[in-house]
């Protein structure tokens, strides 16, 4: 019977999982989607290889599994960085700055576009954990709405162009002594876009 890391089936699975997860994180960045195999990474984790099929049957289902865990990972971490702020104009640059900081830390991964190299439902699956990303984006415009930050707005605009500008990586492309600055630019730029006011300091 194969042992069971962490004294029980549950802590086993968080082990495993957490092995696997940190060789797909370094895969992926350095090899891209394509050149990712289960073998492989079932070997650089010191699992057995039907111990990784029986967690993860293929490659696209460790992919989605992959992508889950870490935006449930940096949701939790936006979220208590946002709520950690006292008022709508300081969360909404707490969010410019974490969603920008975090582009900077995670160069896109080499090969095939995931959008392509994924099941149509498979995809979609990891879309979706863009939604509370989002939903968080829009609570903190309409609280800033509600304490008279800025000026009401169409949200089903204003939303998809912020998070369109703040998904591009030209924004961050510069050199390491120059990030900060062009996150902050950033930061400006937002509240600009949303009418806050130039005076307040954030």
């Amino acid at each position: 019977m194969p042992k069971v890391l962490g004294g029980s089936l549950e802590a086993h699975r968080r082990e495993v999982r957490s092995r696997v997860f940190d060789v797909v994180r370094a895969q992926l960045y350095e090899r891209g989607f394509d050149a990712i195999t289960l073998a492989g990474v079932a070997a650089e984790a010191g699992l057995g290889r039907t111990a990784m099929y029986n967690h993860f049957p293929d490659k696209e289902s460790l992919l989605v599994a992959f992508v889950e865990d870490e935006a449930a990972r940096y949701v939790e971490r936006l979220r208590e960085a946002v709520d950690a702020e006292p008022d709508p104009a300081a969360q909404l640059a707490t969010f410019v700055r974490l969603q920008l900081r975090v582009l900077a830390e995670h160069h896109l991964p080499p090969g095939t576009a995931l959008e392509s190299a994924l099941a149509p439902a498979a995809y979609q699956r990891i879309s979706a954990h863009a939604d509370p990303i989002i939903e968080q984006l829009r609570s903190v415009l309409l609280a800033g709405v509600d304490a008279g930050s800025w000026p009401a707005q169409d949200l089903d605009v204003v939303v998809p162009m912020i998070t369109a500008a703040l998904g591009s990586r030209q924004v961050i492309d510069v050199a390491a002594d120059q990030l900060e600055d062009a996150i902050e630019s950033a930061v400006r730029f937002v509240r600009r876009a949303v009418g806050s006011s130039e005076n307040s300091e954030f």
